[in-house]
């Protein structure tokens, strides 16, 4: 087993790259960053927050891509996703452009995790419907996938319309930047991972003996192998019982989450973490 670590990084903590090395540096596998373009200012929307998770987050926080790029430049081996990324608030050609410009400078190890936003505001502010927030979100995968794997990409849909046109660099990764899809277990996510990604990031991790079934299932009825959609616990506050749990469902990446602050503090729960990755690497490989 693999385990990752999330944080909710602003302008007021440790440097992404920083973090980044210091992860590489005591085993962890991988570094996921979150998004929110901005928060907007109403008393109507509330910010979901969870433990580790600071209001200030929301209002101050680094944009993913960018510094996952300061942490590509930093790194050799450690694993670099998004977590989570609100695909359907942004232009899919020019994300389509950012995502594989990231995987290729940094040797294809770009996961690409995507929700769907719970914030209306916040998505109303960028033009998007909330109500069909979901299908903005999968034409926008789609057509980025086109981008990604075809010479002369074109897309016709609702959303989303272009003729051919060429674009590179392409990711290294193929037909695809390895796709997640966060969110609960509803049939509208599940269904999401099956359509059009490569795995589920379902937050925390409750409840996952009962919705793995129900996604393999899925997969079975779509055509495809349940064995390639991962599954990966992502903001996990985890301890050894729980990992072998994880492990028992057929788990081979975890993603705790740690508190963002200076570099003295991240480091230090970072070393306080390190112990997990000698014992879940005793739980299986990937």
């Amino acid at each position: 087993m693999r385990l990752g670590v999330t944080a909710a990084l602003t302008d007021r903590d440790v440097m992404p790259a920083a973090l980044a090395v210091a992860a590489e540096e005591l085993g962890f596998d991988s570094l996921y960053l979150p998004e929110h373009t901005h928060l907007p200012v109403r008393e109507d929307t509330p910010p979901s927050l969870v433990e580790g998770v600071r209001l200030d987050d929301y209002k101050r926080c680094l944009d993913p891509l960018v510094a996952l790029a300061t942490a590509a430049a930093s790194t050799t081996r450690l694993r670099l996703g998004t977590g989570i990324l609100l695909v359907a608030q942004h232009d899919p050609i020019v994300l389509a452009k950012q995502v594989a410009t990231l995987d290729h400078i940094s040797g294809g190890r770009l996961t690409l995790g995507v929700g769907f936003g719970w914030n209306r505001a916040e998505a109303e502010d960028h033009g998007v419907d909330f109500a069909r927030r979901h299908a903005v979100a999968r034409e926008h995968l789609a057509a980025m996938e086109a981008i990604w794997s075809t010479d002369q990409a074109e897309y016709h849909g609702e959303f989303v319309d272009f003729d051919p046109t060429w674009s590179w660099p392409k990711p290294r990764q193929q037909p695809r930047v390895r796709t997640l899809v966060g969110g609960g277990a509803t049939d509208a996510v599940l269904g999401a991972v099956v359509d059009c990604a490569d795995g589920w990031i379902p937050i925390g991790g409750s409840g996952l003996a009962r919705a793995i079934p129900r996604l393999h299932a899925l997969g079975e009825s779509a055509g495809r192998d349940p064995a390639t959609l991962r599954v990966v616990p992502f903001g996990t506050i985890a301890d050894e019982g729980k990992l072998e749990h994880f492990a028992g469902l057929g788990i081979t990446e975890v993603v705790l989450r740690i508190r963002a602050g200076d570099e003295p503090s991240v480091r230090a729960e970072l070393e306080s973490l390190a112990p997990l990755v000698a014992f879940a690497a005793t739980l299986g490989s990937p």
